[in-house]
């Protein structure tokens, strides 16, 4: 299929309450925008146009930090006139292009690659000239209404500032994602005017002009509305964060990976967790980790980026793991930082043990080797190198390296005054 996608990313986001660009803001560690590239990117489209405005510059050097697999236009939108305006901004790109523009908003984060293979499908093979993404919801306040004539066929949308009380109650909604016949749509732009309360040019009049002239205008109903959600607000944001962990969570419990709470379980898309391993409530698992077969992570434990668990691991409460390996069997209880480490097999990290990696300008790496026991609040002072099963004395603070089988003891001798009571007491 011959197509390509034009994502509209210009606006401000004035509801965010933010000088930074809403398409930008972070959701689960990645810019809004990024997930619909991404998505859009699995689809094989020719090109991606990716349509700026506000704050162009910041906008379009995020996005070039992401590695691409499909090529990527920046048009830019000089004013904010309207979805139909931004698309106009394209139409240099556009004009010799014959085949099926996909046209999304780049603050929908949660569509699927599925449901828009789906919507494309469903316009080729219907013949239609422009096809509309849709889904029913109970309360669709804040949404473009789908306007049907009696037989279902679609005739137009109409935006909620301009709907009647009638249309209004209508709960099948525009999800502001369409396929186009580009050659259709250039020339039915032309017909568009800003004739209505925001004075704005609206890409669904677009719809209205096909009926007119007796194009074909499909539908593709959504099954899941969550996934044509849009981000306006900082609260939606966080439902959306929310909505991708419940996702990732469903997805691991149905590959074999026990999740107690999954309401609870804060886990990034991009995970990888194997069989048979146990997440306990409270777990927060960053991007870029990878978790291995039979582990045990939590209650209320912190996986950073960078971190790898191999097999039959035990991650405790309290404890936050930061670009770090941990072999085979060895287990780190609980209430310690572990950062920039690497641990071998069989080894056992005691209750507050500390890896100081950090020295106020650059990080050093720890190690500590196969089968070593680090007693409980212990402090490993980076860079230092834990031989093969050595034992550390609980309350160290370990500054050189220990070598294999060896005890290691950093700790003042114990002192006990027994007149020291007495000497406090007041004098009569």
């Amino acid at each position: 299929m011959k197509f390509r996608s034009l994502i509209l990313a210009a606006g401000k986001g004035t509801r965010m309450k933010s000088d930074l660009p809403k398409v930008l803001h972070p959701l689960l560690g990645r810019p809004v925008v990024n997930y619909i590239l991404q998505t859009v990117a699995e689809l094989g489209p020719e090109r991606i146009h990716l349509v700026i405005g506000h704050q162009a510059e910041l906008v379009q050097s995020t996005v070039e930090k992401e590695q691409h697999l499909v090529p990527l236009d920046f048009v830019l939108q000089r004013e904010q006139l309207g979805t139909g305006h931004a698309v106009l901004q394209a139409n240099e790109l556009l004009q010799d292009f014959s085949g099926i523009l996909l046209v999304l908003p780049g603050d929908a984060p949660l569509i699927s690659a599925a449901t828009l293979r789906g919507l494309l499908d469903h316009h080729q093979s219907g013949g239609y000239s422009a096809t509309i993404l849709t889904t029913v919801v109970d309360l669709p306040t804040g949404y473009g209404r789908i306007i049907r004539n009696p037989g279902g066929d679609v005739i137009g949308i109409v935006e909620e500032k301009d709907a009647s009380d009638e249309e209004r109650l209508i709960k099948e909604i525009n999800s502001s994602i369409y396929c186009f016949d580009t050659p259709i749509l250039m020339e039915c732009l032309g017909e568009i005017s800003a004739d209505n309360k925001q004075g704005e040019y609206y890409l669904t009049d677009v719809i209205k002009i096909l009926r007119q002239r007796n194009y074909l205008v499909g539908a593709y109903v959504a099954g899941d509305p969550t996934e044509v959600m849009g981000i306006n607000t900082r609260y939606e944001l966080a439902q959306a964060g929310k909505i991708l962990w419940r996702r990732k969570a469903y997805e691991l419990m149905s590959e074999g990976v026990t999740i107690l709470d999954p309401d609870t379980a804060y886990i990034h898309p991009e995970t990888q967790i194997g069989p048979d391993t146990i997440i306990y409530p409270g777990v927060m698992v960053a991007e870029n980790v990878v978790i291995g077969s039979g582990c045990q992570v939590g209650p209320f434990a912190y996986l950073r980026p960078g971190t790898r668990l191999a097999d039959g691991v035990k991650v405790g409460d309290f404890v936050e793991i930061k670009n770090s390996v941990v072999g085979t069997g060895s287990k780190v209880p609980h209430h310690s930082y572990i950062g920039d480490t690497v641990i071998g097999s069989g080894a056992n990290i005691g209750a507050g043990t500390i890896t100081c990696n950090y020295d106020g300008q650059q990080k050093h790496r720890t190690v500590i080797n196969d089968g070593a026991f680090i007693g409980s609040n212990t402090n490993l002072v980076a860079p230092v190198t834990i031989g093969q099963g050595a034992y550390i004395a609980a309350g160290s603070t370990i500054t050189k390296d220990i070598p294999d089988g060896a005890l290691g003891v950093a700790r003042s001798r114990q002192v006990n005054k027994e007149d020291w009571a007495a000497s406090r007491k007041p004098k009569s």
